[in-house]
């Protein structure tokens, strides 16, 4: 016997049902975005690998250890499926010279890929909104970037998402710090994980981030890097801070806080929660000014922040939210084989007036299709036997109670059949206000 093939450990399927708790999300972002005045942007799954090691760092562990990357067999180029979105953003940008007229917003969606251990809100393939504003460097930006996800929050009914923010200042500052942070960590070497240890020299901000509960007092101690910040970055910085306290958004500044791409500069934030176990981290940007021209573009400033999908929707779901089931209008049911054809210009007709329509399809008796027409949650049965279609008719069975005239069957002409569905679905008010 055949074994059944199966999805890609990691790669899930999205059924139905749920998906269509994606579209309704996706409705929701889409909208928020416009009121922004951000713009979409599609993108290529697939890019040169030398994009990410060239944007995120080779000494990341993205690049090091969970890029999804092959060599093309027909002309030996190595590609890599995207594990995130601003590179391939950026990239786009520049070769198609997007910033000639002035600075940009734009927004993209969809599958992002990395080789990591699955777990709960954690995939090889996950789904991220990614937003992005380049050309633009004042904190201004920043904060309104900020202020989205508040709003977003708000409009899906989130709650127990908390921000944090911090700055990493500007890369001769990170390098001072960098130099204090590396001679502290070597003279506490002993008490480094592995993981520490192999960071130490290539990526040392990173073990600041450490979840080793054993280094906790090691990292609270070590030196900070506000502490090394100029005062452009602390201005910057204070800004951001400012309009956050005017938009009265709550946040924590978190000194600990970094980020595991290279790009980042300045402003760096994170949303998070309590109620995903290890994977609080719904939504995270911040600032990356150097990395247009580390692309080889004119420099420019940029500020972008991605969330996940799958563990947006996970926590909406925890928290007792459901979306509404999407249901036809109408349900057609049918019998014979005049009736059947009669049914599909009927159902097409109904389509062309705007209604959502479900024609029966596969046979049955009409018990058993009226069992599925109620089952399917539609609010009407159209019922077309031999006589309906001699007729050029249908009987018409309002299917859910509440509607006036009470809910009889009646027989409608094809000619009358759109406007009596308006009349029972959608009633007008009179002067009055009664239906």
């Amino acid at each position: 016997m055949t074994q059944t093939l199966q999805a890609i450990r990691g790669m899930n399927d999205i059924l139905p049902i749920d998906a269509e708790l994606w579209e309704q999300f996706e409705e929701s972002v889409r909208d928020w975005l416009q009121a922004y005045g951000y713009r979409p942007i599609r993108m290529p799954l697939i890019e040169p690998t030398p994009l990410f090691a060239r944007a995120i760092g080779e000494v990341t562990d993205i690049v090091e250890k969970e890029m999804y990357s092959f060599e093309d067999s027909l002309n030996g180029e190595s590609l890599t499926l995207r594990p995130e979105g601003t590179a391939s953003c950026v990239r786009a940008v520049l070769q198609h010279n997007l910033l000639y007229d002035g600075p940009k917003r734009l927004w993209y969606m969809g599958p992002m890929f990395r080789h990591e251990r699955p777990q709960k809100g954690r995939y090889r393939q996950f789904h991220q909104v990614g937003v992005e504003a380049l050309g633009f460097a004042g904190p201004d930006i920043d904060a309104e970037q900020i202020a989205m996800c508040a709003r977003l929050w708000d409009d899906l009914g989130l709650d127990g998402i908390r921000l944090e923010i911090n700055s990493l200042g500007h890369i001769e500052e990170r390098a001072r710090h960098r130099a204090e942070l590396v001679t502290y960590l070597e003279r506490n070497h002993e008490r480094l994980d592995g993981e520490a240890q192999r960071r130490l020299h290539s990526n040392p901000l990173r073990i600041l981030d450490t979840k080793n509960p054993e280094l906790q007092d090691l990292v609270d101690a070590a030196p900070k890097l506000i502490d090394y910040l100029g005062e452009e970055s602390l201005k910057h910085f204070a800004g951001v801070q400012q309009l956050l306290k005017d938009a009265a958004i709550p946040y924590r500044i978190n000194p600990r806080l970094v980020r595991g791409l290279d790009y980042y500069n300045l402003t760096v934030f994170e949303w998070v929660t309590d109620q995903l176990g290890a994977q609080g981290t719904v939504c995270a940007g911040g600032r990356y000014d150097g990395l247009i021209a580390q692309l080889g573009g004119k420099p420019a400033p940029a500020c972008g922040f991605a969330m996940g999908i799958e563990r947006l929707l996970a926590l909406w779901l925890d928290q007792g939210h459901r979306h509404e089931a999407v249901v036809p209008d109408a349900y057609l049911v049918h019998q014979g084989e005049a009736a059947g054809r009669y049914a599909f210009r009927v159902a097409e007709h109904l389509r062309s007036a705007g209604f959502s329509i479900h024609l029966h399809c596969g046979g049955g008796s009409f018990k058993s299709q009226m069992k599925k027409a109620d089952g399917s949650g539609a609010q009407i049965a159209l019922i077309i036997g031999e006589d309906e279609a001699a007729a050029e008719a249908v009987s018409v069975k309002p299917l859910r109670s509440g509607y006036e005239p009470p809910a009889l069957q009646v027989r409608v002409s094809f000619d009358q059949l759109a406007d009596h569905l308006g009349d029972i679905l959608f009633p007008m008010e009179d002067d009055n206000g009664s239906i």
